[in-house]
């Protein structure tokens, strides 16, 4: 007897050919190699680096990270080793891998996205750069480049000159109209998007009447957001031409199929990491299974066919 053959998971982003759709959050898989001990980097569809700037950052002061109800509560601060660091001691390890690799950047000006962006271009391995104007746990940059029209689209334009790899700005949730942002940041020369970063949150303690982080503020992700999320890449989708990739609250198969559904071409899980750290190659399998029990031959039938009649 000749067996079905199994349901197609490939997909093209900005570009790149993925063998799957799901892929790493930045922050949440350290520099690439972290959770290797628990999974095979090589069965995700891409791997997404730790935000990375021009030189080195402390991050911000602790207490930085808070458990809340359905969600984590992070004010990390984008601590990292710098860019150099990064290609000197992780991206000889990376180049190892059988799996695209994205790094993350972050600049407190457009000149230190580029600088990074620059740096990068030129090291084999790196397949394409996210840009992350969406930051809030930050003073300079970040939420900063991301909460305007105009600013992010300079970012977009700006990084998109300065680095031969394709360019993903990654948005934030915090504005009155993201898929504004995201037909800015397209009309600009960005390839894709991914959203969304954390929601802006705080946490207090009630005896001490303090709040639990150093910052006062943070980032707030996890199942908590991902209506929020799913109901912004559903609109972006609806706006833009460019390939969507959905973040927020992913913790299992079915989560990841709901962001495909309503048009997200791929997906990053984040803070489910923090909880089960092989849980990415069970997301594909999940996904691979919901395939082939609808009789779905290929993945690009299931985005984008939310029905609403």
């Amino acid at each position: 007897m000749i067996k079905n053959a199994p349901p197609s998971t490939s997909v093209r982003i900005a570009g790149l050919h993925l063998k799957n759709p799901v892929m790493t959050a930045s922050g949440t898989f350290g520099y690439g190699e972290d959770l290797s001990t628990y999974m095979e980097p090589n069965c995700i569809g891409a791997l997404v680096t730790k935000g990375l700037s021009v030189e080195p950052r402390l991050g911000n002061p602790p207490p930085r990270i808070m458990e809340t109800p359905s969600g984590l509560l992070n004010s990390v601060g984008l601590q990292n080793i710098g860019v150099r660091n990064f290609i000197q001691e992780h991206l000889p390890k990376l180049r190892a891998y059988n799996v695209p690799v994205i790094a993350n950047i972050y600049g407190e000006t457009i000149d230190d996205y580029c600088k990074v962006a620059e740096i990068l271009s030129s090291e084999k391995g790196v397949h394409a750069l996210e840009v992350n104007i969406s930051c809030p746990n930050v003073k300079c940059g970040g939420i900063a480049f991301g909460a305007t029209a105009d600013s992010a689209s300079e970012v977009a334009q700006q990084v998109k000159q300065a680095s031969r790899l394709p360019v993903i700005v990654k948005l934030t949730p915090n504005v009155s109209d993201i898929a504004e942002i995201a037909c800015a940041v397209e009309k600009a020369g960005a390839d894709a998007v991914s959203l969304i970063n954390t929601i802006m949150g705080m946490s207090v303690d009630i005896e001490t009447r303090r709040p639990h982080l150093k910052s006062i503020t943070g980032g707030l992700s996890g199942p908590a957001i991902r209506p929020i999320a799913l109901r912004m890449v559903y609109e972006v989708f609806r706006r833009v031409h460019i390939p969507v990739i959905g973040i927020g609250g992913i913790m299992n198969a079915s989560d990841a199929i709901a962001f495909l559904i309503v048009g997200a071409s791929a997906v990053q899980i984040g803070t489910a990491n923090f909880i089960d750290p092989a849980v990415a190659p069970k997301i594909i399998v999940g996904i691979e299974s919901y395939l082939a029990n609808h009789g779905i031959g290929n993945i690009q039938e299931l985005i984008g066919s939310l029905r609403i009649d």
